[in-house]
């Protein structure tokens, strides 16, 4: 354009050619999990926008996998986890101040998280119902929220006061998910709870595109036309 600008052929937004490369930039270093505060200083930037700049990446990743979800079936795992600063006082389900989060895992496949407002039964059922194909494998341990789920599918459960597995009774590869949220969640040094669920779905992005090209894909959820 004269003012030195480019346009867009598909959408026409205007872009300075300056700040789509600094974009650009920032979108690397999202990809790489640069924390936005190490993002500004190698990118000599204030820590404010490159913050901004990151959470505008999470809410698109978080618009995508709404847009794009399929009800899971097959072989699924079920589980909550907790999350949180450390803090004394009760763990696990029912720890006061921390944030619950449901897995519904595919083996071999997709995970689905959600933040929940509690572990009662009717809530979790809830979401298995919406989320999953009626008639698939469910596995759980033996919390009594998830006996109801005899209902919609085969529900076998694991004791973990007795085993971690029995065959192909278990649920390591949620368990092994939660494992992978926290340890990349801890570099942050803690989330704000009204921002947390958009961090939550970005991590639920990285594992279910962990073995493919998700720069590419990245760049296309972040400059996709919009209508």
């Amino acid at each position: 354009m004269t003012d030195g600008r480019i346009k867009c052929g598909q959408c026409k937004a205007k872009f300075s050619l300056a700040k789509l490369r600094k974009d650009l930039d920032l979108l690397y270093y999202f990809y790489l999990e640069t924390s936005a505060r190490k993002t500004a200083q190698e990118m000599s930037m204030s820590y404010k926008p490159v913050y901004f700049k990151f959470m505008q990446f999470r809410k698109a990743i978080s618009d995508y996998l709404e847009a794009q979800f399929a009800e899971l079936n097959g072989e699924l795992e079920i589980d909550e986890s907790y999350f949180g600063g450390k803090r004394k006082g009760k763990r696990g389900r029912g720890a006061a101040g921390k944030v619950a989060v449901m897995g519904i895992l595919e083996r071999k496949g997709r995970i689905y998280t959600t933040v929940i407002p509690n572990a009662k039964a009717e809530t979790l059922m809830q979401e298995i119902k919406s989320k999953a194909i009626k008639g698939s494998v469910f596995y759980t341990d033996t919390f009594k929220s998830y006996k109801s789920l005899t209902q919609v599918g085969k529900h076998l459960e694991i004791n973990h006061q007795k085993d971690f597995a029995k065959g192909r009774t278990h649920i390591n590869g949620i368990e092994g998910f939660w494992s992978y949220a926290k340890e990349r969640l801890h570099k942050y040094h803690g989330v704000d709870q009204a921002h947390f669920p958009l961090y939550l779905k970005e991590l639920e992005f990285r594992f279910n595109y962990r073995t493919e090209n998700s720069l590419r894909l990245l760049f296309e959820i972040v400059y996709r036309p919009t209508n």
